[in-house]
């Protein structure tokens, strides 16, 4: 029976160690999993002046975009307007010729 009890103490000695060893391999992935969570947070950290200045480039590009084709468009109708004008000069002038000369002509 002493046998029996021996064996059953070192039956109980050994699970306890390896509930220990199992509880500091726990302990272990669980500094392991924070420092790789704060090294990740780091190096996106690390990253977001460069984001913000990828983004900022991106917007600075939009902006020229928009405002080329707002100036092309402000063009476009410039020129529209300045051709109906020179179109409309000449009936304007013999208009207000007309009248000068003709004042019953209104």
């Amino acid at each position: 029976m002493e046998d029996v009890l021996k064996e059953l103490l070192d039956t109980e000695l050994q699970a306890e160690a390896l509930v220990r060893e199992a509880n500091a391999r726990h302990e272990q992935m669980i500094r392991d999993a924070r420092s790789a969570v704060l090294s990740a947070e780091q190096r996106f950290a690390a990253r977001i002046p460069e984001i913000h200045k990828t983004h900022l480039q991106k917007i600075d590009e939009r902006a020229e975009q928009s405002i080329a084709e707002l100036r092309r468009r402000y063009d476009e109708r410039r020129r529209e307007l300045r051709a109906v004008a020179e179109g409309r000069q000449q009936s304007a002038l013999d208009a207000a010729i007309g009248v000068i000369t003709d004042p019953e002509r209104e």
